[in-house]
C-alpha cells in the first residue's frame, strides 16, 4: 500500500514544493510547546514508528538521516541509520546524525524534548490521538514541518476517499471483538473506548466488548464475562495467545475466530489503519 501512495503521491506533485521565503517557521507541538523550526529541513530524526511511515507515504525519505530500531516500515526504513530504542534514547548518537529536525512520537516523553532543545537540536512532539480523524491531522502537521504540505494534502485526499468509498457499508451482524495488546502474567491490556483504535473496530463493522472503558488496562475476569466474538491478537502474538490458560478457553479462540493481524497496521496511527479496516471488516463477516 505504502508503494501505491507513494506513486500516486508522487506523480501529482513532483514540481509544486516550493522552498518557502522564510529561512525558520514557529509551531506549537503536542506538548504546547512552542518550537522554531527550519522552513526547509534537509535531515530529519524520526523517534516514532508512525512518523517514519507518513514521511515515507508522503513521498519524503530522502530527508531522513536516522530512526529509531522500531521504525520498521516501509522494510527499505531499515536502511536507515538507527540511534536504538524509544524508551532509552541515546542523544549522542542523535546529535551525531547533525540533523536540523527531531520529530518523536507518542513514546517520547516531555523532558527528553526538552533536553534536546536546549542542545540546540529543534524537535517537536506529533502524538498518535484519541480519534481516527486526527490521523489527517498528523499527516498535515507532518507535511507542514517537512515542507511537503502539498503532499500531505494529496495524501488526505486519497484517505478520506478511501474511507468515503466504505462509509456506505453496513454489516448484517455486529460482532463484538477484543484487540490484544497485552496478556498474560503481566496483566491484560486492550483499546478503550478512547482510542482510535475503538474507531477503526467500529468503523470494520464491530463492536469493542472495552467500549466502555478508558485507557488500556482491562480485567481477565471482564474478558471472560464477555467472552467476544472475535480476537484480534498481532500475529507474531497470536499461538502464544491461543494457547494460555484461560484463554484458550474463550469462545473465539475455540471457534477459530482470532484474527491475527499485521503490527502497525492497527497499533499505529498511519495511513494503513484503512487497510486494518478492509481486513477486519472482511474477516468479522465472513
Amino acid at each position: 500500500m505504502a508503494g501505491v501512495l507513494l506513486t500516486l503521491i508522487a506523480c501529482g506533485h513532483s514540481n509544486n514544493q516550493a522552498i518557502r521565503q522564510s529561512s525558520n517557521d514557529t509551531v506549537t507541538d503536542d506538548y504546547g510547546r512552542t518550537v522554531v523550526v527550519p522552513a526547509n529541513p534537509k535531515r530529519v530524526v524520526s523517534l516514532s514508528p508512525a512518523v517514519t511511515e507518513i514521511i515515507y507515504a508522503l513521498g519524503a525519505e530522502d530527508l531522513l538521516v536516522g530512526r529509531t530500531d522500531f521504525c520498521t516500515y516501509p522494510p527499505e526504513a531499515e536502511q536507515i541509520p538507527s540511534i536504538g530504542g524509544i524508551s532509552n534514547l541515546n542523544i549522542e548518537k542523535i546529535l551525531s546524525l547533525n540533523p536540523d529536525l527531531v520529530i518523536s512520537g507518542s513514546m517520547v516523553g516531555k523532558k527528553m524534548t526538552d533536553q534536546m532543545d536546549a542542545m540546540g537540536t529543534p524537535m517537536v512532539c506529533v502524538i498518535e490521538k484519541p480519534k481516527f480523524e486526527a490521523l489527517y491531522d498528523n499527516i498535515a502537521a507532518i507535511g507542514k514541518l517537512i515542507n511537503r504540505t502539498s503532499a500531505a494534502d494529496s495524501l488526505n485526499e486519497l484517505l478520506r476517499n478511501r474511507i468515503d468509498n466504505l462509509s456506505t457499508y453496513q454489516p448484517i451482524n455486529v460482532s463484538t471483538a477484543y484487540y490484544v495488546v497485552g496478556f498474560g502474567a503481566g496483566g491484560n491490556f486492550t483499546a478503550g473506548g478512547n482510542t482510535f483504535i475503538n474507531d477503526i473496530i467500529r468503523m470494520a463493522g464491530g463492536r469493542n466488548i472495552a467500549e466502555d472503558v478508558e485507557g488500556w488496562s482491562y480485567s481477565l475476569e471482564a474478558l471472560v464475562k464477555a467472552d467476544p466474538d472475535y480476537i484480534i491478537v498481532r500475529r507474531e502474538d497470536s499461538a502464544a495467545f491461543c494457547g494460555m490458560k484461560p484463554y484458550n478457553r474463550l469462545s473465539a479462540v475455540r471457534n477459530g475466530h482470532v484474527i491475527g493481524i499485521v503490527s502497525g497496521t492497527l497499533d499505529l496511527q498511519v495511513p494503513r489503519n484503512i487497510d486494518a479496516i478492509l481486513y477486519l471488516r472482511q474477516r468479522m463477516n465472513q
